[in-house]
């Protein structure tokens, strides 16, 4: 069977994950540049894999049928069109009876999008998309129009935030046709926001603009169901912005610790904004969860081994905001840096409520935040830190949900994350290490798998906390997490990002981004779960529960995909035959569809072509047939993912970020072409005849 997408041009950049030089400067403070913050000798859980079709290809394949190689919805390179450009209701219907002979998993029937590098939003033949909101688009009462070449704090505090990441989607009863969006804005950059911008010498009204353009946005977005557009509502009494200088209340086992006091709060219960949230969750209980990930790079001036583990510099940081308030400066304020790198919990039906940083969930670079309920009704939380060679985590809460939505009951299921242990993964594969040399080779019994456990670091309870690891209290642990994992020998891992479960099998999915450090020089080599030595295309790990109960502390563990050109042998797709599969690299969020199967956006390509989203089979004789949904345009990143009935969302991250843009110079037109600032948005997409995603 022929191969569907051919790789096209060649990895551009010299970063790692294929990131521009502007994105790893002002998203994660060069950390790929720097010392691996993790030196401790843990075993590592490699990621040498291997490209083998596998025991179970090996009986589909007879049954495959090839599918088209793109649709007409992938517009060619050059062609940027409007934003908000629907596919014509002519073509959906002459297209209608090829899609629905089309072949797929239920959910993912629909012709995959080509490789390219169009500067668009690019979807499949017979959809259509609109930008739902953009950065600097009013959503408070009384905020401006957005107007960059005169933007100050005050009207960025009302309008959209900046570099839109994780997208929640929550129910308006009694609104029609209306929905509650919420959205994380992960960091800014400066150079693509301010024209003549002098990094040497940002002024006091640009950093203020970039503290407003920080944090959270939660807006209203009404439904077209005529044409599945879909549009924020600005002004309504549930609109809300989050940012750098708000409120938060610290709650948990580290609230009130001396770890975590500062002389403008000498209580250790009060911090003031939330910092580089990337993805994130939702819960039972109607709220959202938030992780802050690079928050290290917002710090300056550092010089203990604590902050050096959690990549903090000894010099200036990048936006030089310790210049306007000294709480960024550690040698000033060493416990700020304390109140950072936790996951946020935000209500937003209550728009006069104080988010929350559980505490009790770890303090580290949090890439999400998501939760599976245990049969008695208690949340277990599974995380990652986004690092090489760190670990993944889950929070087993002691206390259980209630149901109702009075004030009592609301108070008490924001405190479920307060109580409860935190554990992290160590991996373990079932081949002898011998047989797993990092050249992608499978070992003997034709499969990447093994068994793992979780190991407790703490356990937080209403009288108090108990630490689990010798040597270290508990506020230890909750606060330097970290190095708590390292004593108890948590597996390395490459780059753990978004951990989802699937809601229909129960089974766990973490995305691990890439990692071209594995195994070069002294840096931990592969093992059988993580496989490959210099990982520039990552690879997904599919965790079972014991028993199938999230609250277990053993679990199973297969490798169900292994990314890169699927002509690569080193690739491998839950053994589905590789002709018949989109290619993908680096892996970074995840999120499911409502049939089970995953859907996976990517950050950093590294196979010459723009990032995307991808859908890809869980289950049936089709598990592991992964096809590509959208890309999006030139220097962005595809966040955020959010898969309803008959609605795609995405989040699109940093157009335009390439190595030499500026206001000047731009990279990108999109989304409103040229002459207009480039500027992250929310994007729709949506089948143009009404029907259902991908069936």
């Amino acid at each position: 069977m022929r191969k569907l997408l051919p790789l096209i041009g060649t990895p551009s950049g010299s970063h790692p994950g294929g990131r521009s030089a502007l994105t790893c400067r002002f998203r994660c403070g060069d950390a790929c540049f720097h010392e691996v913050p993790n030196t401790s000798s843990n075993e590592y859980v490699g990621d040498v894999i291997t490209g083998a079709i596998g025991r179970r290809s090996m009986m589909r394949a007879a049954a495959v049928v090839t599918v088209a190689a793109a649709g007409a919805g992938a517009v060619g390179i050059g062609q940027a069109p409007s934003a908000a450009a629907a596919a014509p209701a002519d073509a959906a219907r002459a297209a209608g009876s090829e899609r629905r002979k089309a072949k797929g998993a239920r959910g993912l029937r629909f012709a995959p999008v080509a490789p390219n590098t169009t500067d668009a939003v690019t979807v499949p033949e017979g959809y259509g998309q609109n930008v739902v909101i953009r950065w600097g688009e009013p959503i408070l009462r009384g905020a401006p129009a957005f107007d960059p070449e005169k933007q100050t704090a005050k009207a960025q505090a009302g309008q959209f935030g900046y570099n839109c990441d994780f997208l929640a989607l929550l129910p308006l009863p009694g609104e029609r046709d209306r929905q509650l969006l919420v959205a994380n804005h992960e960091y800014t950059d400066e150079i693509l926001m301010f024209r003549g911008y002098d990094a040497a010498n940002p002024t006091r009204e640009q950093v203020e603009v970039a503290w407003a353009a920080h944090g959270l946005s939660a807006v209203v977005v009404e439904g077209d169901k005529r044409t599945g557009k879909l549009t924020a509502v600005p002004r309504h009494t549930l609109n809300r912005r989050v940012t750098a200088t708000t409120e938060f209340r610290l709650t948990g086992p580290v609230a009130g610790s001396d770890l975590v006091k500062t002389s403008a709060d000498p209580s250790g219960t009060k911090v003031l904004g939330t910092l580089n949230n990337c993805s994130g969750g939702t819960t039972p209980w109607g709220t959202t969860l938030h992780g802050e990930e690079n928050f290290n790079q917002y710090f300056a001036n550092s010089g203990r081994a604590t902050d050096k583990r959690y990549g903090i510099g000894t010099g200036a940081s990048e936006r030089k905001w310790e210049r306007f308030d000294k709480r960024f400066d550690v040698a000033q304020e060493p416990n700020e840096v304390h109140r950072f790198g936790y996951v946020v919990e935000f209500d937003p039906y209550d728009p006069h409520s104080t988010p929350r940083k559980h505490t009790a969930l770890g303090r580290f670079k949090h890439e999400a935040a998501n939760i599976r309920m245990t049969a008695d009704g208690r949340p277990v939380v599974y995380t990652g830190d986004d690092e090489r060679f760190d670990y993944f985590y889950k929070f087993v809460s002691s206390k259980r949900m209630k149901h109702g939505s009075s004030r009592a009951v609301r108070e008490h299921n924001l405190s479920l994350l307060d109580e409860g242990t935190l554990y992290v993964a160590k991996v373990t594969g079932d081949s002898p290490a011998i047989e797993i040399d990092g050249t992608g080779k499978l070992p003997a019994d034709g499969e990447f798998d093994g068994s793992g456990e979780w190991i407790p670091l703490a356990t937080a309870t209403a009288k108090g906390a108990v630490s689990h690891v010798d040597g270290m209290s508990a506020e230890e642990v909750f606060v330097f997490t970290r190095l708590a994992g390292d004593k108890v020998g948590a597996t390395k891992m490459d780059r753990p990002e978004d951990i989802e479960p699937n809601p229909v099998t129960g089974k766990v999915y973490v995305a691990l981004t890439n990692n071209t450090n594995r195994g070069v020089g002294s840096n931990a080599k592969a093992d059988e779960a993580n496989p490959r030595h210099a990982n520039k295309h990552g690879h997904v790990l599919e965790l079972t529960e014991r028993w199938n109960r999230p609250e277990s502390t053993k679990f199973a563990w297969t490798l169900f995909l292994v990314a890169g050109d699927p002509e690569d042998p080193a690739t491998y797709f839950a053994g589905f035959p590789k002709d018949s599969v989109s290619q993908i690299s680096c892996p970074d969020n995840v999120a499911f569809d409502p049939y089970g199967n995953l859907w996976i956006s990517t950050d950093g390509a590294q196979l010459g072509s723009h990032d995307g989203l991808f859908g890809v089979a869980t289950r049936g004789e089709r598990r592991g047939e992964l096809k590509q949904f959208l890309t999006v345009p030139k220097g962005a990143e595809t966040c955020g993912p959010i898969i309803q009935d008959r609605r795609v969302l995405v989040a699109v991250q940093h157009p335009g970020e390439i190595d030499g843009a500026s206001v000047e110079k731009p990279a990108s037109t999109w989304p409103d072409g040229p002459g207009k600032y480039v500027r992250p948005a929310v994007v729709a997409v949506w089948r143009a005849d009404g029907s259902d995603i991908g069936v």
